[in-house]
């Protein structure tokens, strides 16, 4: 058995599995540095080995793998050939021959060297933390636009996995007679059709985003204000967004539970209409290849009028999901000044016990753009919509406006686009309307008046 690690679990209520890809029992491995453990980082950000072979375990789950087993794997140093010592892997070695998984998981970033060296010493299917959160985006992608985004973050880090050290890669083609010299070796093969499909993808993908840029212009003339739901993932987004638009968003307890995004209208409490946008998780260690390729989808968030980060406060873990969402807004692009602007949710309350519960609520009060809530029992929700319509009525002047007898068009795009305080019909049969209204909104009505 492997010494100094921190667990070795079997669970009881592990189920078969019979889906693609993964099926089978895997081994969850977390290798850690023994020095982190005792520093002031607790590894990142907060994080306790533990805590992060648990959210390991679960990302395998995602996929429908069985986790026969788990473990926390201290290193003194991360080796460049095979990432553990050679002592650590040939302990290993012994447990996975006992053990027989279909795949070994290793929850960290694996060089290509590593893994094949891995692969090699165990004799197993080796994939690293990239690798699995890819195969569950590649499980869960639906639309035609995240099978696209995810076909090519799979190129991207399949294109790093062709090292001339794998050897069925190097069988070498016969080039044309009349060139003469060497032919194209089998990973020169691979590598130019990876990359030509890569660049079939990337203009397929830029023809989205001018798609998405276009849809994003159409709700500008509406104009209706778009509302962006981010966070951790499993914090608890869809079934938020499922209660308050009345959708059919497909939530689970699963992590990445929801891939592609989603947008509904809603009616808010002051009878604006506003876009509410559901997106994809965040989670720590986001492989590059993923937001470099979902930019377009994320780009959504960061054009949104108003974000809404939703946590797990029940997860013991919240405070370092947090820092996840904020770092990954961060390299997204969007500025310091929106993600301390930002309406925090702290979902999943009524996991809590009275005490804490209390807490939380007393803690919010005090916190500005906090807000405790239940997605599940509809708790804190209509505060939350409330806050909501107020953030997005902040810039709205007050105006008084004169509709002539007879115009039901115009009084009727004033219902629309403004929040009308008060109604009133004079001697004349004019209306006369006291509205809050935002200030592009109402140089188009002016407009519309000067049009005739």
């Amino acid at each position: 058995m492997v010494e100094n690690c921190l667990q070795i679990d079997k669970p009881s209520d592990a189920k078969p599995v019979g889906v693609e890809p993964g099926s089978g029992h895997a081994l969850v491995l977390h290798p850690y540095l023994k020095t982190s453990v005792s520093s002031a980082e607790n590894i990142l950000n907060g994080r306790t080995p533990q805590a992060r072979l648990e959210e390991a375990a679960r990302l395998a789950a995602a996929i429908q793998l069985t986790v026969s087993f788990r473990i926390a794997v201290p290193i003194a140093k991360a080796q460049p050939s095979h990432l553990f010592g050679s002592g650590k892997v040939a302990e290993l070695a012994g447990m996975i021959a006992d053990m027989a998984p279909d795949v070994v998981i290793v929850d960290g970033s694996l060089t290509p060297v590593q893994q094949r060296n891995l692969e090699r010493a165990w004799n197993v299917k080796v994939i690293d933390r990239t690798g699995l959160i890819l195969e569950i985006f590649g499980a869960r992608a639906q639309t035609r636009e995240g099978r696209l985004q995810v076909e090519l973050a799979h190129l991207n880090y399949q294109r790093s996995r062709l090292v001339r050290s794998w050897t069925h890669l190097e069988r070498q083609r016969g080039g044309m007679g009349f060139l003469g010299g060497p032919g194209e070796t089998q990973i020169e093969t691979d590598r130019r059709l990876i990359s030509e499909r890569i660049a079939k993808l990337t203009r397929e993908l830029d023809q989205v985003k001018r798609t998405r840029e276009a849809h994003r212009k159409g709700r500008a003339k509406t104009p209706f204000p778009v509302v962006a739901f981010v966070g951790y993932t499993n914090a608890g987004k869809s079934t938020l967004f499922n209660r308050l638009t009345r959708a059919q968003v497909y939530a689970d307890d699963l992590l990445f539970a929801t891939l592609d995004p989603t947008m509904r209208g809603i009616a808010l409490p002051d009878g604006r209409r506003a876009i509410f946008s559901d997106t994809v998780g965040f989670i720590s260690d986001l492989p590059t290849h993923l937001i470099a390729s979902f930019r377009a989808t994320l780009e959504e968030v960061l054009e949104a009028d108003l974000i809404v980060h939703v946590r797990d406060v029940s997860h013991p873990e919240s405070l370092a999901q947090k820092r996840d969402v904020l770092q990954v807004l961060e390299d997204l692009g969007l500025p310091e000044a929106r993600r301390e602007t930002m309406i925090e949710v702290l979902n999943k309350i009524d996991l809590l016990d009275p005490a804490r519960q209390d807490e939380v609520r007393n803690t919010a009060l005090r916190t500005q753009n906090v807000l405790p809530l239940s997605a599940v029992t509809g708790e804190g929700c209509e505060a939350l919509l409330t806050a909501i319509a107020a953030r997005l009525s902040a810039g709205r002047e007050i105006v008084d406006l004169r509709v002539k007898a007879g115009d039901g068009a115009n009084l009727a795009w004033l219902h629309q686009h403004a929040e009308v305080v008060e109604l009133r019909h004079g001697e004349d049969g004019a209306a006369y309307v006291r509205a809050a209204i935002d200030p592009e909104d109402l140089a188009r009505y002016r407009k519309r008046i000067a049009a005739g």
